[in-house]
């Protein structure tokens, strides 16, 4: 049985408009720690911020507006429900005020996946560590209540466990089952991190994932796909 450890990176400091995430990253890990294989799992709050997307809460109905590509529903508590320009279906376009300094609110970074990449490749540059790395939002469910952190950008990995075409203990062929690690190590990094702790970031060693390219943008379900749309 394989056993998984998380870890949080604590200590990481109010981010700003141009800092170096990666090198907060790799300075709250501490030397020696990160290594190949490990994943770092980073909200997407430090990302967005270091990426200068904080804008005055003044302006939320029209950056709301302007984030979505599609608005599925709108309720009388002024709340949308839409696609973002990612094609991620969340409510007010991912735009959140909470652990924002000031009168202000977050939006989610341009190309999450992107972010993902730069913050691996930089990583790699400081400790020549080959993670894999995942960015992280707290996402609503259609069918249940409650939220759970999803992966909007990865880098470094397969965001899939494929199992299709494999045997279960019964010798039955696996048809449907593919597995979003991605999403699943993004929720299980929430643990350590909390949303009221101040710990934006946590590592994960050990986990069964598949090295490679992959992107969060392959994880959204076309509107061809999608049943219920």
């Amino acid at each position: 049985m394989t056993e998984i450890r998380i870890l949080p990176l604590a200590g990481i400091p109010e981010v700003t408009d141009g800092d170096d995430v990666a090198a907060l990253l790799v300075e709250a890990a501490g030397d020696g720690v990160l290594a190949n294989d490990d994943v770092v799992v980073v909200a997407h709050k430090i990302v967005s911020k270091s990426e200068g997307r904080v804008r005055p809460a003044a302006e939320k109905e029209e950056m709301v507006a302007s984030e979505s590509a599609r608005v599925l529903r709108r309720t009388a508590g002024g709340m949308w429900i839409g696609e973002t320009r990612h094609g991620f279906v969340c409510a007010n376009a991912g735009i959140d005020a909470s652990n924002v300094p000031g009168d202000n609110i977050l939006l989610l970074p341009v190309d999450p996946d992107l972010s993902a990449r730069r913050i691996r490749s930089r990583i790699r540059h400081l400790t020549g560590a080959d993670v894999a790395v995942i960015v992280s939002d707290t996402f609503g469910r259609a069918w249940r209540i409650g939220q759970t952190n999803v992966a909007i950008g990865v880098a470094g990995m397969d965001p899939f466990l494929d199992h299709r075409g494999e045997e279960d203990r019964s010798g039955m062929e696996l048809g449907a089952t593919n597995i979003c690690i991605a999403d699943e190590l993004a929720g299980a990094a929430e643990m350590v991190m909390g949303k009221t702790l101040g710990i934006a970031a946590a590592l994960i060693k050990g986990s069964p994932i598949r090295r490679g390219p992959g992107s969060a943008a392959s994880i959204v379900r076309s509107p061809a796909e999608d049943l219920f749309r």
